[in-house]
């Protein structure tokens, strides 16, 4: 690339005209294009974290348990017996819009190896999926693309995937969601972390080979998409999952040695972002060369093998009489394995190449020097509680809808695209708890994962809507016997240069904060994708939440299907709140009103109570109220256990169908017990009906059997994807 380099090329590479004067003034000379490509993707949105950091460093990260915390490539949570969870959560949305299989896939591929760079097998994959309109024909073709990538991906590398969540919505056409998370297992006292160390200690290249896939990947995420968004397919990674497996078992390999001194995956902005890491973390320079870069393209200059996402990549820093077993690891596994330079003490990065020297920067201000901006916030104005709405459905027409419809049908159709019993560890499926339940090997303990976020929420109120995704998290964990432990983040978001914007990041932070610091679940881990907004139209406010929880035994876990002979008790206060509900949108056709609140202090108490009572033995099946409301909540259990129920009579569509939170449902053959010693507790606790048969007898005295129940919540995804859905 014969460019020269100025102000208008470092626009063009995301730069600001100050951010352009900085760099200036930090090199006291104009840049090589190197060196602006390497200034330009670590100052980018996407690794720097410019707008976000000042919110972000807000939110509660410690407790007893947490072993490390934001900053490393993935959070990791003592979880008992000498072990450790390692669990992030990652965004790989522009990829995904301009090609979705790819950008899936490799959004998969990512988060894997910042699980396993520390030290961790990963046991488990979970994602978060927002997409448009279904009415569009690109909404068919990104889910199509999206779904194969996933589970082409973790299903080719081993790994189950045993969770997730969708939502569609017109705001999100020109912008799809896709987070992915990863859960893995690793010894506590054997967590290897990225910051390098050794003066002269040999910096190597591992994994696949490098092209000129991805270049710019970070600064495309880093910006509002225009017109041409489907034009970038170059900025999009190209992933090889069967390398990827290779990867992980060189690399735990290697770690059962003494040879690693530093790792770092070469995720968003490759060898940059990995040597800039790892050596300013370390307080110490790094040297490159190269002309020693395994490339499987002709020709690439510095600047293409310095800015390359190209995928499957690590950088490690080893002690050097371990090189030689390193090297042996890695060819026995057929990866590339390359000494690419060496740390010094000069806190420079020097890039060289064809006996040229590239870039040399200093590292210190490359990292301190970053642009930190306080952007300017507008607050969401506050809506008014939704007053009465007129039923003009009745509650069997609006369940038979609601059941149906795409935010509530069944996934069956997406997740039997993948594997989620591979490795023989998966104790409760997708559709049959609230979280899904991994069993650690050889043990009886097991972890309960879940994703969580009701955007809806977060753009009518953006801090009660934050405050409620942590809650559900915690609660969906709770509903399984689990006890909750930590979360990790993705907040999607828009153009954060308009104050609206700003605000609703901001605002989602204070509410997801103050519910981290009440339920004692503590943010570890996690990812800002912001400028997910197309032509001036932006997503929902999206900050998707990635819960953990342990279980000391698997067999404690309770999914939510019922079983004949139960009583159904509701656990929680109802009120009847429809502002922001599904039931408004689907049947009533309006989307407006507060959504309702959160009581973190019922939460609380409301959880430990239900916790309890399932780890005594006295719940044979749980599931918390959530999207819907409560008739819905009870329609999946029947169908999850293909058991009738009969509900009391009483309650108008309000009552039914609101979206109050902090509530369950338990099945149980206990109710009397359950109801006092809820009492006791002070938790409000009512009898709701009885299980059994092959009908859903409502409480207005309207039957819905349980085949047509399942026709209806079953046919949405596969008739639209077959083109028979209008």
């Amino acid at each position: 690339m014969a460019r020269d380099v100025n102000q208008a090329l470092a626009r063009e590479f995301g730069l600001s005209a100050d951010e352009y004067q900085r760099v200036l003034e930090i090199m006291g000379r104009t840049p090589s294009l190197t060196e602006l490509g390497i200034f330009s993707v670590m100052w980018s949105e996407h690794c720097s974290y410019k707008s976000s950091r000042v919110w972000l460093k807000t939110l509660p990260t410690k407790a007893p348990w947490v072993i490390h915390g934001p900053g490393e490539n993935a959070g990791v949570v003592d979880i008992g017996e000498g072990l450790a969870a390692v669990f992030k959560m990652e965004s790989h949305n522009h990829p995904s819009f301009i090609e979705p299989y790819q950008g899936a896939a490799t959004g998969v591929g990512g988060i894997l190896r910042d699980v396993f760079t520390m030290g961790a097998r990963p046991i488990a994959n979970l994602n978060a999926l927002r997409f448009g309109d279904p009415k569009l024909a690109r909404t068919k073709r990104i889910v199509d693309g999206v779904v194969r990538g996933i589970g082409g991906y973790g299903n080719c590398v081993g790994v189950p995937t045993v969770g997730g969540e969708i939502n569609f919505h017109p705001a999100y056409n020109g912008n799809p969601l896709v987070n992915a998370m990863t859960v893995g297992i690793a010894d506590k006292t054997k967590i290897f972390l990225s910051a390098a160390a050794g003066i002269g200690n040999p910096v190597v290249y591992v994994g696949s080979k490098t092209g000129r896939d991805g270049i710019h990947g970070a600064t495309m995420a880093s910006a509002e998409f225009g017109k041409d968004a489907e034009e970038k397919r170059p900025t999009v990674q190209v992933g090889d999952p069967f390398v990827e497996k290779l990867l992980i078992e060189a690399c735990l390999e290697l770690m059962a040695t003494d040879a690693i001194v530093a790792i770092q995956d070469m995720g968003a902005a490759g060898l940059t972002s990995s040597s800039v890491e790892m050596a300013g973390k370390g307080g110490v320079g790094i040297e490159l060369e190269l002309d020693h870069v395994p490339q499987r393209e002709t020709g690439m200059s510095a600047y293409e093998m310095m800015l390359s996402e190209s995928q499957e990549r690590m950088l490690m820093v080893l002690r050097p009489d371990r090189q030689e077993v390193a090297r042996a690891i890695f060819e026995k596994w057929e990866l590339d394995f390359a000494v690419i330079g060496h740390l010094t003490e000069t806190g420079r990065i020097v890039i060289k190449h064809k006996g040229q020297v590239e870039a040399d920067i200093p590292l210190d201000p490359l990292a301190e020097q970053a642009p930190l901006y306080h952007r300017p916030t507008e607050e969401t104005p506050k809506q008014a509680r939704l007053g009465p709405v007129a039923d003009t459905a009745g509650l069997g027409p609006a369940l038979r809808t609601l059941m149906g419809c795409p935010d509530l049908c069944s996934r069956r159709w997406v997740w039997e695209q993948y594997d989620y019993t591979i490795g023989g560890q998966t104790v409760k499926r997708p559709g049959a708890a609230d979280a899904a339940i991994v069993k650690l090997e050889g043990r009886t303990r097991a972890l309960a994962l879940t994703t969580d976020c009701t955007p809806r929420y977060v753009l009518a109120d953006p801090e009660v809507g934050g405050a409620q995704a942590v809650a559900e998290a915690w609660r969906n964990i709770t509903a399984t016997g689990a006890l909750p432990l930590a979360i990790t983040d993705n907040m999607n978001f828009a153009n954060p240069e308009k104050p609206r914007i700003m605000g609703q990041f901001a605002a989602s932070i204070r509410g997801m904060s103050a519910a981290c610091t009440a339920l004692d679940f503590p943010v570890v881990s996690g990812n800002v994708s912001l400028y997910n907004e197309t032509e001036g139209r932006p997503i929902l406010p999206t900050p998707a939440i990635g819960g953990l929880g342990v279980l000391e035994d698997a067999a404690q876990a309770v999914g939510y299907g019922l079983t004949p002979g139960l009583s159904l008790v509701l656990v929680g206060a109802t009120e009847g709140w429809l502002g922001q509900s599904l039931w408004l949108r689907e049947i009533a056709g309006r989307e407006e009103g507060a959504p309702p609140p959160v009581d973190l202090a019922a939460e609380r108490r409301n959880g430990d109570f239900v916790r309890g009572e399932i780890l005594a033995g006295r719940v044979a099946a749980c599931h918390d109220v959530a999207d819907g409301g409560l008739l819905v909540a009870v329609a999946e259990m029947a169908l999850a256990g293909d058991t009738g129920a009969t509900l009391e009579r009483g309650g108008d569509a309000a009552y039914w169908y609101g979206e109050d939170q902090g509530r369950y449902v338990l099945a149980t053959t206990d109710a009397a017990g359950v109801l006092a010693r809820a009492q006791a507790a002070g938790v409000p606790a009512r009898l709701l009906g009885s299980t059994g048969g092959a009908l859903l007898t409502l409480p207005d005295g309207d039957t819905i059997s349980l085949a047509e129940l399942r026709r209806l919540h079953e046919a949405f995804l596969p008739a639209w994807m077959d083109g028979r859905a209008s």
